[in-house]
């Protein structure tokens, strides 16, 4: 479920919420099934051609069906935990405790959450906010997105969401609560037009030269 990240407080912590919904493995496998069935849509070119040759071959009808049901059968089930474990790993929330003044933190993924480090291990956080507005007469929407950089002491881990809200907002809630553990957050926003397309082209690419950028 998407959602823009957003710093939630409760009694025991306060967490940088980035996808919103339940953890844990099984969850992950069950949320994983339905996205599987893009799998046998991607690799239809290559059960087309196993279908052709077949034809061609003098199958009947109803064989080459049956054949291809079992393959897209099995690209599923090959595809689903294939799916699962690539997601696995996904952030879902950062997780600061106690409340009001953090001294551990978490980093709670979609099969589960890390162990408890001492704030100290975060040394840095960064938030970039995309903007990617319209050419003039475009009629397609800005395209607004945060990426995430937590500087760890032995990782440093990165995401991109999708967002619709006050980066600076979030900022400076992340600012106060992390200010005096001595973790640094930075701001920074990238502005940039889409690009035109070019005449008699069916396609256009994604985006162009940044014209703005603001730290806080």
């Amino acid at each position: 479920m998407a959602t823009d990240p957003v710093l939630r407080q409760g009694p025991d912590s306060t967490d940088l919420i980035l996808r919103a919904g339940p953890t844990g493995p099984v969850w992950n496998v069950l949320t994983s099934a339905g996205p599987a069935l893009l799998v046998p849509l991607a690799l239809g070119a290559l059960t087309l051609i196993v279908a052709l040759w077949m034809a061609l071959a003098g199958a009947r009808a109803s064989t080459v069906l049956v054949v291809v049901g079992v393959i897209a059968g099995l690209e599923y089930l090959i595809g689903w935990p294939v799916l699962a474990m690539s997601r696995a790993r996904d952030i879902r929330r950062v997780e600061f405790t106690p409340a009001g003044a953090p001294v551990s933190l978490r980093l709670v993924r979609s099969a589960g959450p890390d162990a408890w480090l001492p704030i100290g291990a975060l040394r840095e956080m960064r938030l970039t906010h995309k903007v990617v507005e319209p050419y003039q007469g475009d009629h397609k929407p800005a395209v607004s997105t945060l990426a995430l950089e937590l500087a760890l002491q032995d990782a440093r881990e990165q995401l991109t969401l999708p967002f619709g809200g006050d980066p600076q907002r979030l900022a400076t809630a992340l600012k106060a609560l992390l200010g005096p553990t001595g973790v640094v957050v930075l701001l920074r926003t990238e502005r940039s037009t889409r690009d035109r397309p070019q005449p008699n082209s069916g396609w256009t690419s994604g985006g162009s030269a940044s014209v703005g950028s603001g730290g806080g």
